[in-house]
């Protein structure tokens, strides 16, 4: 195993169902490794204040691989900047809560259909806080 930080791997940050069903590479290069250091100690902060683990479900997507599960072409998960995850905290929407209601910085919160939690580390740091809703729509603020 790499280790990114204390509880973050590169195997955990780059694990992708889709690109071994696909028999798809999803390596990052040297400039992405350097970002998903950076997301992976935005992820310890979150652990932090969450005060239990996260599970990333979703880190780096290579391009194909970002194709491949529907990933917006401007994804920040090609850049290695985000990560899905889930945590026995709570269900997404009081883990969303907790992180908008900290001085956690982020670029992208999301509730991504009710089932997950995106975060962006991208360093322009908008606190942009947001929902998708399985019947695609987005909204800003949270929404269950």
């Amino acid at each position: 195993m790499t280790a990114l930080t204390e509880h973050f791997s590169l195997e955990e940050m780059t694990f992708s169902e889709a690109a071994a069903r696909h028999n798809i590479s999803n390596q990052p290069d040297a400039e992405t490794i350097a970002r998903l250091i950076i997301a992976a100690r935005g992820l310890e902060r979150v652990r932090s204040l969450l005060r239990e683990p996260v599970q990333v479900t979703s880190g780096y997507r290579s391009p194909a691989v970002n194709a491949i599960v529907g990933g917006a072409a401007n994804s920040a998960h090609i850049l290695g900047w985000a990560a899905d995850f889930k945590s026995p905290f709570g269900d997404p929407f009081s883990v969303c809560q907790t992180i908008a209601a900290s001085e956690l910085t982020f670029d992208q919160l999301i509730l991504e259909f009710g089932a997950w939690t995106h975060l962006s580390f991208d360093p322009r740091a908008r606190r942009q806080v947001l929902t998708i809703s399985q019947a695609g729509g987005t909204q800003q603020g949270l929404h269950r």
